[in-house]
C-alpha cells in the first residue's frame, strides 16, 4: 500500500511564506509515511483580489512557485500535486487555475486546468464571486497513471459536476484529487456530502485538501480537508488552519469491491 496526504493551509498574500509553509507541512506528511502530497487550491497565494492572483501568474515550467515544488519533490523523494498555480495566458487580464503534478524526480508529469468557474452570489455572506472574469477555464479531462494508482484530477467547484468524475472513471481513475478553497457558507452545507457522494457513486478514493481559515480579502474558507475511501468512509479530517490528513491506498481492496459490487457496470444511461 501507499500513503497520500492532503495538506490544509490558510494561505496569505506572501508567496514565499506560503511556499515555506507548504514545505513544512509536506515534511510532516513524509514523516508520517506519505508517498504523495496534494496541496489546496491557491496554496501559494490568497490575495485581496482576483487580479492580484493574475499579477503573480507564472509561465508554465518556470517561476518561484513551480521551481520550489519541483525542488521539494526531489528533496523529499515524493510526488506532489500543486493544488492550483496561476499560469499566464494570451490574455494579460486572465490566468489559468492549473493543478500540476510532479514526480519524485521533480519532473512535471501532468497539468489540469480547472474547468468549472465559480461565478456565484452568496447573499447570506454578502459575497460575490466571478472567477471567469480573471480565469481561463480548461477543457480537458486528465487521468494520470502513478505508482499509487490512476489519479483523476479536479479542482474545487468541479466537485458539483458529477459527469466530470464519471468521465474520469471511464478513463480508469481510481483516485480523485479535489484541491479546494470552499467558502465557509458553501462548505458547511455541501463539502462533506459532495465529497462522499463522488467517492460512493464511483467507488473511488477522494483526496480533498482545502484552504481553512481567515484570509486577507476578509473572507473565510471552510477547511475540513478530508481523505475518503472508495466506500465513502472518511478516513481522516482536519478542521481549520494548517494540518495534514493522510490515507492508505489499497488498490487490491478497491478492486475487490468494484468487482463484487459492480455498480459501475450497471449503468443504463
Amino acid at each position: 500500500m501507499s500513503k497520500i496526504a492532503a495538506i490544509q493551509m490558510a494561505s496569505g498574500s506572501q508567496v514565499i511564506g506560503n511556499v515555506m509553509e507548504a514545505s513544512r507541512l509536506a515534511k510532516i506528511a513524509v514523516e508520517r509515511g506519505a508517498d504523495m502530497v496534494v496541496l489546496p487550491e491557491n496554496f501559494a497565494f490568497m490575495g485581496k483580489s482576483d487580479m492580484d492572483r493574475v499579477a503573480i501568474a507564472e509561465e508554465e515550467g518556470q517561476g518561484v512557485i513551480q521551481d520550489s515544488l519541483s525542488q521539494l519533490a526531489i528533496s523529499l523523494g515524493i510526488w506532489i500535486i500543486s493544488g492550483t498555480i496561476p499560469l499566464k495566458t494570451d490574455n494579460p487580464l486572465k490566468s489559468t487555475a492549473s493543478s500540476i503534478m510532479y514526480n519524485n524526480k521533480g519532473e512535471q508529469v501532468a497539468r489540469y486546468d480547472k474547468i468549472h468557474m465559480f461565478d456565484v452570489i452568496l447573499e447570506s455572506a454578502r459575497e460575490v464571486y466571478n472567477e471567469s472574469a480573471t480565469t481561463v477555464p480548461g477543457n480537458q479531462v486528465v487521468v494520470v497513471p502513478t505508482p499509487f494508482g490512476r489519479i483523476g484530477m479536479s479542482v474545487c467547484y468541479d466537485l458539483r459536476f458529477p459527469k466530470l468524475y464519471r468521465a474520469l472513471v471511464e478513463q480508469g481513475a481510481e483516485i480523485f484529487v479535489v484541491p479546494s478553497a470552499f467558502t465557509d457558507v458553501t462548505g458547511k452545507a455541501h463539502w462533506e456530502p459532495l465529497l462522499r457522494a463522488r467517492a460512493i457513486e464511483n467507488l473511488s478514493y477522494v483526496i480533498a485538501p482545502a484552504q481553512g481559515g481567515y484570509h486577507v480579502n476578509g473572507r473565510t474558507t471552510h477547511g475540513n480537508s478530508m481523505v475518503i475511501d472508495y466506500w465513502g468512509s472518511i478516513c481522516d479530517v482536519a478542521n481549520r488552519g494548517s494540518n495534514v490528513t493522510i490515507i492508505d491506498i489499497d488498490l487490491y481492496a478497491q478492486y475487490k469491491v468494484r468487482k463484487n459490487f459492480p455498480v459501475l457496470d450497471h449503468r443504463k444511461l
